[in-house]
């Protein structure tokens, strides 16, 4: 059984995607509820209830000898109302998608098997491996740059690096591997309507 639940705070803000095993254990110690499209919340026992009368649920079930409860797929903790922290994790995945799989150098599109990462002043120039000093770069750009400076070899940074600004919750919890259900389009428009907008 592999069925991934969406967990919201408890201004119903998504904040991560959790396994079944765990969202039943929150509901059940009463650390969250479970909510469905219409934004009702259900403790364990109404949820158990419930589940009594649903003869088909698109997560499934979990079965015991004694009753049947339908697997959940949102619930909101109760007593956290903060978003996830929002620097963004300095990862390959991340580096790759914030570039889009792009070449800094030539700003060609590449699958990821023909891109690199690139350190923009080399290490041995004492170049850092960070947000500003790391791009992407394809196979051709990142042989003819080698262990040089873009200056040095002649090319220019089309896309210059820089650290990325996370704004709310969801270019996150999205780029990890799940099945996104349809159950949760609500609540992921509301982070879209409702999440501040930069000023500028």
């Amino acid at each position: 059984m592999y069925s991934d639940v969406l967990v919201l705070n408890k201004s119903f803000y998504a904040i991560q995607v959790t396994s079944w095993q765990r969202a039943i254990t929150l509901v059940y110690l009463d650390h969250a509820s479970v909510i469905d499209e219409e934004y009702r919340t259900y403790s364990f026992e109404d949820w158990q209830h419930l589940s009594k009368m649903i003869k088909e649920h698109p997560a499934g079930f979990v079965r015991t000898p004694t009753f049947k409860i339908a697997i959940p797929e949102v619930i909101a903790l109760k007593f956290y109302d903060r978003l996830p922290t929002t620097d963004v994790k300095f990862t390959r995945r991340n580096l790759y998608e914030y570039y889009g799989h792009k070449c800094c150098y030539c700003g060609k599109k590449f699958p990821t098997s023909e891109l690199n990462l690139d350190h923009v002043v080399p290490r041995s120039r004492g170049g850092k491996t960070c947000w500003t000093n790391i791009v992407t770069a394809c196979i051709r750009c990142n042989l003819k740059k080698g262990n040089k400076t873009p200056t040095e070899a002649g090319m220019k940074l089309l896309i210059k690096p820089s650290k990325p600004k996370w704004h709310g919750s969801i270019p996150l919890v999205f780029r990890t591997p799940f099945k996104l259900r349809s159950s949760w389009q609500r609540f992921i428009d509301t982070i879209y309507w409702n999440g501040e907008l930069e000023q500028e």
